[in-house]
Protein backbone atom coordinates (compact mmCIF):
# COMPACT_ATOMS: atom_id res chain seq x y z
CA UNK A 1 0.00 0.00 0.00
CA UNK A 2 1.39 3.41 -0.72
CA UNK A 3 2.27 5.54 1.99
CA UNK A 4 0.10 8.44 2.93
CA UNK A 5 1.71 12.05 2.92
CA UNK A 6 2.89 12.95 6.27
CA UNK A 7 1.13 16.07 6.37
CA UNK A 8 -2.30 14.35 5.84
CA UNK A 9 -1.26 11.84 8.53
CA UNK A 10 -1.07 14.49 10.70
CA UNK A 11 -3.81 16.96 9.29
CA UNK A 12 -1.21 20.01 9.18
CA UNK A 13 -0.21 22.20 6.62
CA UNK A 14 3.03 22.22 5.31
CA UNK A 15 4.47 25.37 6.61
CA UNK A 16 3.30 23.92 10.61
CA UNK A 17 5.98 24.77 12.92
CA UNK A 18 7.07 22.92 15.61
CA UNK A 19 4.32 23.37 18.20
CA UNK A 20 1.54 22.79 15.58
CA UNK A 21 3.26 19.44 14.89
CA UNK A 22 3.59 18.36 18.81
CA UNK A 23 0.07 19.82 19.58
CA UNK A 24 -1.56 17.14 16.36
CA UNK A 25 0.85 14.42 17.19
CA UNK A 26 -0.40 14.32 20.63
CA UNK A 27 -3.87 14.53 19.89
CA UNK A 28 -3.94 12.00 17.55
CA UNK A 29 -1.38 9.69 19.45
CA UNK A 30 -3.88 9.93 22.21
CA UNK A 31 -6.71 8.72 20.59
CA UNK A 32 -5.24 5.43 18.53
CA UNK A 33 -2.35 4.94 21.30
CA UNK A 34 -2.44 0.73 21.54
CA UNK A 35 -2.97 0.92 25.43
CA UNK A 36 -6.47 2.92 25.09
CA UNK A 37 -7.42 0.23 21.72
CA UNK A 38 -6.16 -2.98 22.56
CA UNK A 39 -7.31 -5.80 20.09
CA UNK A 40 -7.77 -3.14 17.51
CA UNK A 41 -5.42 -3.65 14.45
CA UNK A 42 -6.44 -0.85 12.42
CA UNK A 43 -5.44 1.88 15.61
CA UNK A 44 -2.01 -0.06 16.41
CA UNK A 45 -1.06 0.71 12.63
CA UNK A 46 -2.71 3.81 12.55
CA UNK A 47 -0.54 4.67 15.46
CA UNK A 48 2.60 4.13 13.83
CA UNK A 49 1.48 5.50 11.14
CA UNK A 50 1.38 8.77 13.45
CA UNK A 51 4.83 8.06 15.01
CA UNK A 52 6.75 7.54 11.69
CA UNK A 53 5.41 11.07 10.36
CA UNK A 54 5.93 12.73 13.52
CA UNK A 55 9.17 11.12 13.66
CA UNK A 56 10.65 12.24 10.19
CA UNK A 57 8.58 16.45 10.28
CA UNK A 58 9.52 17.24 13.80
CA UNK A 59 13.34 16.44 12.68
CA UNK A 60 14.72 19.63 10.64
CA UNK A 61 17.03 17.64 8.34
CA UNK A 62 14.80 15.08 7.25
CA UNK A 63 11.54 16.94 6.89
CA UNK A 64 13.81 19.38 4.38
CA UNK A 65 14.79 15.88 2.58
CA UNK A 66 10.82 14.31 2.83
CA UNK A 67 9.60 18.03 1.24
CA UNK A 68 12.07 17.49 -1.59
CA UNK A 69 12.23 13.78 -2.31
CA UNK A 70 8.92 13.03 -0.81
CA UNK A 71 8.74 9.16 1.11
CA UNK A 72 11.86 8.35 -0.90
CA UNK A 73 14.64 10.55 0.87
CA UNK A 74 16.86 11.07 -1.69
CA UNK A 75 17.90 7.22 -1.20
CA UNK A 76 18.00 4.74 -3.36
CA UNK A 77 14.76 2.07 -3.95
CA UNK A 78 14.92 -0.23 -1.51
CA UNK A 79 16.55 1.41 1.56
CA UNK A 80 15.25 2.95 4.78
CA UNK A 81 16.08 6.78 4.27
CA UNK A 82 14.62 7.95 7.19
CA UNK A 83 15.45 4.86 9.50
CA UNK A 84 12.32 3.19 10.15
CA UNK A 85 13.76 -0.28 10.15
CA UNK A 86 14.54 -0.33 14.10
CA UNK A 87 11.48 -1.32 15.35
CA UNK A 88 9.63 -0.61 18.62
CA UNK A 89 12.21 0.21 20.74
CA UNK A 90 14.11 2.49 18.73
CA UNK A 91 11.11 4.45 17.67
CA UNK A 92 10.23 5.20 21.56
CA UNK A 93 13.83 5.97 22.06
CA UNK A 94 13.01 8.77 19.13
CA UNK A 95 9.65 9.50 20.61
CA UNK A 96 10.90 9.08 24.68
CA UNK A 97 10.01 12.99 25.60
CA UNK A 98 6.76 13.28 24.17
CA UNK A 99 5.10 9.96 25.08
CA UNK A 100 6.34 10.75 28.57
CA UNK A 101 4.07 14.15 28.23
CA UNK A 102 0.91 12.30 26.18
CA UNK A 103 1.23 9.02 28.71
CA UNK A 104 2.74 9.81 32.11
CA UNK A 105 6.23 8.14 31.88
CA UNK A 106 9.65 8.13 30.93
CA UNK A 107 11.14 7.97 27.61
CA UNK A 108 14.14 6.85 25.32
CA UNK A 109 15.35 10.21 25.53
CA UNK A 110 15.49 10.71 28.94
CA UNK A 111 16.80 7.77 29.66
CA UNK A 112 19.74 8.18 27.30
CA UNK A 113 20.40 11.57 29.53
CA UNK A 114 20.60 9.93 33.05
CA UNK A 115 24.31 10.01 33.03
CA UNK A 116 24.68 13.50 32.12
CA UNK A 117 25.37 16.55 34.80
CA UNK A 118 22.88 19.20 35.86
CA UNK A 119 23.53 22.60 34.40
CA UNK A 120 24.17 25.32 36.16
CA UNK A 121 22.59 29.05 35.71
CA UNK A 122 25.37 31.87 36.63
CA UNK A 123 23.56 35.66 36.64
CA UNK A 124 26.46 38.31 35.36
CA UNK A 125 26.03 41.75 35.05
CA UNK A 126 27.99 44.06 32.56
CA UNK A 127 28.51 47.43 31.92
CA UNK A 128 27.18 48.87 28.35
CA UNK A 129 30.33 48.69 27.18
CA UNK A 130 31.08 45.09 27.81
CA UNK A 131 28.11 44.20 25.89
CA UNK A 132 28.42 45.65 23.08
CA UNK A 133 31.96 45.05 22.55
CA UNK A 134 32.24 41.41 24.37
CA UNK A 135 34.44 40.50 27.18
CA UNK A 136 36.05 37.37 28.70
CA UNK A 137 35.31 37.05 32.19
CA UNK A 138 36.43 34.01 35.00
CA UNK A 139 33.87 33.27 36.96
CA UNK A 140 33.89 30.95 40.14
CA UNK A 141 31.44 28.25 40.27
CA UNK A 142 30.28 26.09 43.25
CA UNK A 143 30.97 22.48 41.65
CA UNK A 144 31.51 19.21 43.56
CA UNK A 145 34.61 17.15 42.91
CA UNK A 146 34.91 13.89 43.14
CA UNK A 147 35.78 12.26 46.32
CA UNK A 148 39.13 11.05 47.06
CA UNK A 149 38.93 8.12 49.79
CA UNK A 150 35.94 6.40 47.20
CA UNK A 151 37.76 7.78 44.07
CA UNK A 152 33.86 9.31 42.95
CA UNK A 153 32.41 5.96 43.08
CA UNK A 154 30.47 6.71 46.17
CA UNK A 155 31.48 3.25 48.06
CA UNK A 156 33.26 2.61 51.35
CA UNK A 157 37.04 2.13 50.83
CA UNK A 158 37.47 -1.81 50.10
CA UNK A 159 34.17 -2.58 48.42
CA UNK A 160 32.54 -1.42 45.76
CA UNK A 161 28.71 -0.35 43.57
CA UNK A 162 27.23 -3.51 42.85
CA UNK A 163 24.82 -3.94 39.68
CA UNK A 164 21.21 -3.12 40.01
CA UNK A 165 19.52 -6.10 40.69
CA UNK A 166 16.53 -4.21 39.07
CA UNK A 167 17.32 -3.03 35.99
CA UNK A 168 20.55 -5.40 35.08
CA UNK A 169 22.70 -2.67 34.78
CA UNK A 170 20.74 -0.99 32.54
CA UNK A 171 19.45 1.98 34.47
CA UNK A 172 16.13 1.67 33.30
CA UNK A 173 13.19 -1.02 32.98
CA UNK A 174 11.12 -1.57 29.73
CA UNK A 175 7.89 -2.07 29.73
CA UNK A 176 5.98 -3.92 26.50
CA UNK A 177 2.73 -3.32 25.22
CA UNK A 178 1.83 -5.21 21.61
CA UNK A 179 4.51 -3.33 19.23
CA UNK A 180 4.83 -0.63 21.64
CA UNK A 181 7.85 -0.45 24.41
CA UNK A 182 8.05 2.36 27.05
CA UNK A 183 11.21 2.95 28.48
CA UNK A 184 11.39 4.04 32.24
CA UNK A 185 14.14 5.29 34.34
CA UNK A 186 15.04 2.74 37.18
CA UNK A 187 13.62 3.49 40.72
CA UNK A 188 16.55 1.52 42.11
CA UNK A 189 19.25 2.79 41.13
CA UNK A 190 18.09 6.54 39.53
CA UNK A 191 19.36 5.60 35.90
CA UNK A 192 22.61 4.67 37.30
CA UNK A 193 22.82 0.76 36.75
CA UNK A 194 24.31 0.34 39.96
CA UNK A 195 23.87 0.48 43.56
CA UNK A 196 25.57 1.42 46.46
CA UNK A 197 25.58 -1.05 49.32
CA UNK A 198 28.16 0.29 52.12
CA UNK A 199 28.47 4.01 51.45
CA UNK A 200 31.94 6.24 51.61
CA UNK A 201 31.63 8.20 54.89
CA UNK A 202 33.35 10.60 53.59
CA UNK A 203 30.33 11.59 51.04
CA UNK A 204 28.14 9.65 52.51
CA UNK A 205 27.87 7.73 49.31
CA UNK A 206 27.22 11.10 47.01
CA UNK A 207 30.80 10.62 45.39
CA UNK A 208 31.65 13.93 45.06
CA UNK A 209 32.20 16.88 47.69
CA UNK A 210 31.57 20.37 47.43
CA UNK A 211 34.38 22.57 45.74
CA UNK A 212 34.82 25.79 43.94
CA UNK A 213 36.28 26.14 40.39
CA UNK A 214 37.44 29.29 37.67
CA UNK A 215 35.49 29.24 34.43
CA UNK A 216 36.45 31.43 31.93
CA UNK A 217 33.63 32.38 29.65
CA UNK A 218 33.83 34.43 26.69
CA UNK A 219 30.95 36.93 25.92
CA UNK A 220 30.61 37.68 22.54
CA UNK A 221 29.38 41.00 21.37
CA UNK A 222 26.23 42.37 21.64
CA UNK A 223 24.70 40.30 24.42
CA UNK A 224 21.94 42.05 26.05
CA UNK A 225 19.68 41.72 29.42
CA UNK A 226 18.28 38.21 29.47
CA UNK A 227 20.83 36.76 26.50
CA UNK A 228 21.95 33.58 27.78
CA UNK A 229 25.47 32.57 27.11
CA UNK A 230 26.09 28.33 26.80
CA UNK A 231 29.67 27.00 27.95
CA UNK A 232 29.34 23.53 27.46
CA UNK A 233 30.30 21.41 30.14
CA UNK A 234 31.41 23.74 32.79
CA UNK A 235 28.15 22.80 34.92
CA UNK A 236 27.90 20.01 37.23
CA UNK A 237 30.16 16.50 36.52
CA UNK A 238 28.56 13.79 35.36
CA UNK A 239 26.29 11.39 38.27
CA UNK A 240 28.27 7.99 36.70
CA UNK A 241 31.56 7.38 35.36
CA UNK A 242 31.46 7.49 31.88
CA UNK A 243 28.61 10.67 31.92
CA UNK A 244 28.83 13.61 30.20
CA UNK A 245 29.33 16.61 32.18
CA UNK A 246 25.99 19.26 32.03
CA UNK A 247 26.84 23.15 30.85
CA UNK A 248 27.02 26.69 32.34
CA UNK A 249 24.70 29.16 31.32
CA UNK A 250 25.87 32.59 32.01
CA UNK A 251 22.73 35.17 31.72
CA UNK A 252 23.45 39.04 30.98
CA UNK A 253 22.08 41.46 33.07
CA UNK A 254 23.42 45.08 31.50
CA UNK A 255 23.96 48.07 33.87
CA UNK A 256 22.13 51.06 32.91
CA UNK A 257 24.46 53.79 31.25
CA UNK A 258 24.77 57.29 32.67
CA UNK A 259 24.78 58.70 29.48
CA UNK A 260 23.49 55.71 26.70
CA UNK A 261 19.68 54.34 26.33
CA UNK A 262 20.05 50.94 24.14
CA UNK A 263 17.40 50.21 22.04
CA UNK A 264 18.10 46.66 20.05
CA UNK A 265 21.38 47.22 18.56
CA UNK A 266 20.65 51.37 18.34
CA UNK A 267 21.91 53.64 20.86
CA UNK A 268 19.95 57.02 21.72
CA UNK A 269 21.96 59.92 23.72
CA UNK A 270 20.86 63.60 24.67
CA UNK A 271 23.12 65.64 24.01
CA UNK A 272 22.76 69.94 25.16
CA UNK A 273 23.83 72.83 22.53
CA UNK A 274 23.40 76.53 22.79
CA UNK A 275 20.53 78.52 21.82
CA UNK A 276 23.96 79.83 19.50
CA UNK A 277 24.88 76.65 18.12
CA UNK A 278 21.26 75.48 17.72
CA UNK A 279 20.24 79.01 15.69
CA UNK A 280 23.86 79.15 13.91
CA UNK A 281 24.73 75.89 13.68
CA UNK A 282 28.34 74.53 15.21
CA UNK A 283 30.65 71.16 15.41
CA UNK A 284 30.33 69.77 18.21
CA UNK A 285 31.82 66.42 20.47
CA UNK A 286 29.40 63.56 21.14
CA UNK A 287 30.31 60.72 23.49
CA UNK A 288 29.97 56.85 21.64
CA UNK A 289 30.81 54.32 22.86
CA UNK A 290 34.04 54.13 21.03
CA UNK A 291 35.07 57.28 22.36
CA UNK A 292 34.13 61.42 21.49
CA UNK A 293 33.14 61.64 17.56
CA UNK A 294 32.48 65.03 15.80
CA UNK A 295 28.97 65.90 14.97
CA UNK A 296 27.86 68.69 12.98
CA UNK A 297 24.70 71.03 14.38
CA UNK A 298 23.19 72.08 11.25
CA UNK A 299 22.26 76.32 11.41
CA UNK A 300 17.96 76.28 12.89
CA UNK A 301 18.12 73.16 14.74
CA UNK A 302 15.00 72.82 16.63
CA UNK A 303 15.27 71.12 20.61
CA UNK A 304 14.42 67.53 20.03
CA UNK A 305 14.96 67.11 16.77
CA UNK A 306 17.41 63.42 15.88
CA UNK A 307 20.98 62.91 14.47
CA UNK A 308 22.38 59.79 13.26
CA UNK A 309 25.99 58.62 13.85
CA UNK A 310 25.87 55.96 11.25
CA UNK A 311 27.86 52.54 12.65
CA UNK A 312 28.15 53.90 16.33
CA UNK A 313 26.29 51.97 17.75
CA UNK A 314 25.78 47.90 19.52
CA UNK A 315 27.03 45.33 16.95
CA UNK A 316 24.35 42.41 16.19
CA UNK A 317 24.61 39.50 18.14
CA UNK A 318 24.48 36.95 15.08
CA UNK A 319 26.30 39.43 12.89
CA UNK A 320 24.98 41.97 10.52
CA UNK A 321 27.25 44.61 11.69
CA UNK A 322 26.38 47.46 14.08
CA UNK A 323 23.32 49.85 14.66
CA UNK A 324 23.46 53.49 14.51
CA UNK A 325 23.69 56.09 17.31
CA UNK A 326 21.25 58.47 17.69
CA UNK A 327 21.82 62.12 19.44
CA UNK A 328 18.69 63.82 20.46
CA UNK A 329 19.37 67.66 20.98
CA UNK A 330 18.16 69.43 23.36
CA UNK A 331 19.17 73.39 23.50
CA UNK A 332 19.58 74.63 26.62
CA UNK A 333 18.19 78.51 27.95
CA UNK A 334 20.66 80.50 29.87
CA UNK A 335 19.42 81.19 33.37
CA UNK A 336 22.45 83.82 34.31
CA UNK A 337 22.62 86.70 31.95
CA UNK A 338 25.28 89.79 31.77
CA UNK A 339 24.05 92.74 30.94
CA UNK A 340 25.25 92.95 27.98
CA UNK A 341 24.35 89.47 27.09
CA UNK A 342 20.60 90.90 27.92
CA UNK A 343 20.51 93.80 26.02
CA UNK A 344 22.25 92.21 22.39
CA UNK A 345 19.08 89.69 23.35
CA UNK A 346 16.10 92.51 23.55
CA UNK A 347 17.74 94.03 20.43
CA UNK A 348 17.74 90.62 18.39
CA UNK A 349 13.95 89.89 19.66
CA UNK A 350 13.09 93.71 18.92
CA UNK A 351 14.54 93.00 15.00
CA UNK A 352 12.86 89.85 15.19
CA UNK A 353 9.44 90.61 15.93
CA UNK A 354 7.32 87.52 15.40
CA UNK A 355 10.15 86.14 13.18
CA UNK A 356 11.75 85.39 16.96
CA UNK A 357 9.26 82.17 17.15
CA UNK A 358 7.43 81.52 13.93
CA UNK A 359 6.59 78.44 14.62
CA UNK A 360 4.74 79.74 17.96
CA UNK A 361 3.05 81.98 15.37
CA UNK A 362 1.51 79.37 13.63
CA UNK A 363 0.61 77.14 16.95
CA UNK A 364 -1.07 80.56 18.35
CA UNK A 365 -3.34 80.75 15.32
CA UNK A 366 -4.54 77.48 14.74
CA UNK A 367 -5.10 77.58 18.33
CA UNK A 368 -7.57 80.83 18.37
CA UNK A 369 -9.43 78.95 15.18
CA UNK A 370 -9.92 76.28 17.75
CA UNK A 371 -11.41 78.90 19.84
CA UNK A 372 -13.76 80.50 16.82
CA UNK A 373 -14.84 77.22 16.14
CA UNK A 374 -15.84 76.24 20.07
CA UNK A 375 -17.66 79.34 20.33
CA UNK A 376 -19.63 79.23 17.32
CA UNK A 377 -20.80 75.65 18.70
CA UNK A 378 -22.23 77.16 21.68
Amino acid sequence: MEKRDYYEVLGVPRDADGAALKSAYRKLAHQYHPDKNQGDTASEERFKELSEAYAVLSDDEKRARYDRFGHAGGAAAGSDPFGFGMGAASINDIFGDIFGEVFGGGGGRRTRQRARGEDYRYHLELTLEEAAFGVTRRLRIPRPKPCEPCHGSGARAGTSPRTCPTCGGTGEVRLTQGFFAMARTCHHCHGAGRVIVEKCPACAGAGAIRDEVDVEVAIPPGVDTGTRVRSSGDGGPPPAPGGQAGDLYVVIQVKEHQLFRREGTEIVCEVPVSFAQAALGATIEVPTLDGPHKLKIPAGTQAGATLRVKGKGVPGLNGGGRGDQHVVVFVETPTHLTGAQRELLEKFAELSGQETHPRGHTFWEKAAELWRDAKKKR
